[in-house]
């Protein structure tokens, strides 16, 4: 099985190195294709306005200064001279549940590998915070992606399908075991911090305030709560087919 892994953190970051080494117990196969510089927050953005810089930095091993899309893409396209059996995005600094989906470039990864028709997972890793700094377990990751890994590549996924898989911040032996959930819900509480340069001039940083949300059972933020791994299907359709006939009615004059 030949993969491909990529992420939004960086070519550096020691989410992808953990991600390689759960990779390589699947296959001696692997190929890197990850960014630069970190690109977290970009979503499904590509870049069309700058030129895309590739870089090799060992056997395999590629940094792109570009987009997490573009790093997949390229490894496709360009890098890889037969497609992937297998795209893995993460793992990322992070839990990547809720609202989290739609500004994730590590979902991004695994959104363009399902667009080019490959098998693709997104990998996130919940952390905690002490003394200021992050506290991230890779080792949870680690110890339960290989072996999940491998029961979901036998998974029948329907054409523009992904899985998005998220671990518990806890011990990895304190997991109880992983739950299929759905997308949940979350308040960002999103804000603007004003501040001012040495010459006066304003300049703004977006600011996460306290984040709550519905805690409902069935979803991924209930089963992290639970140090359970969350494994949500996501999928490219964005149509909202509940409403496709109100809507069709109303532009018909028969609503």
């Amino acid at each position: 099985m030949r993969i491909l892994l990529t992420n939004d953190d960086g070519i550096h970051a020691e989410g992808l190195a953990a991600l390689e080494r759960i990779a390589r117990t699947l296959s001696d196969d692997v190929w890197i294709v990850a960014p630069e510089t970190d690109q977290s927050g970009l979503a499904h953005s590509l870049s069309l306005s700058e030129p895309l810089r590739l870089r090799q930095v060992a056997d395999k091993h590629f940094a792109l200064r570009g987009t997490p899309t573009d790093c997949v893409i390229m490894g496709i396209k360009q890098v890889m001279d037969i497609k992937p059996d297998l795209v893995l995005s993460g793992v990322n600094s992070g839990s990547n549940v809720a609202d989290d989906v739609t500004y994730s470039g590590t979902i991004a990864g695994a959104i363009e590998g399902t667009m080019q028709g490959v098998r693709s997972f997104a990998l996130s890793q919940a952390y905690s915070y002490s003394d200021g700094a992050r506290i991230v377990p890779w080792e949870v990751a680690e110890a339960h992606a290989p072996a999940l890994l491998d029961r979901l590549m036998a998974v029948d996924l329907p054409e523009g399908t992904f899985l998005n898989l998220n671990f518990p911040n806890c011990h990895p032996e304190d997991v109880q075991g992983a739950e299929v959930t759905a997308q949940g819900k979350l308040a960002f509480n999103l804000q603007i911090d004003a501040r001012s340069d040495g010459r006066g001039l304003p300049y703004y940083w977006l600011k996460f305030g306290e984040r709550a949300g519905a805690f409902a059972t069935g979803t991924d933020i209930h089963a992290l709560k639970h140090n359970k791994i969350s494994v949500t299907p996501l999928k490219l359709d964005l149509t909202d087919y509940s409403v496709k006939d109100r809507v069709a009615r109303a532009l018909s004059g028969t609503e």
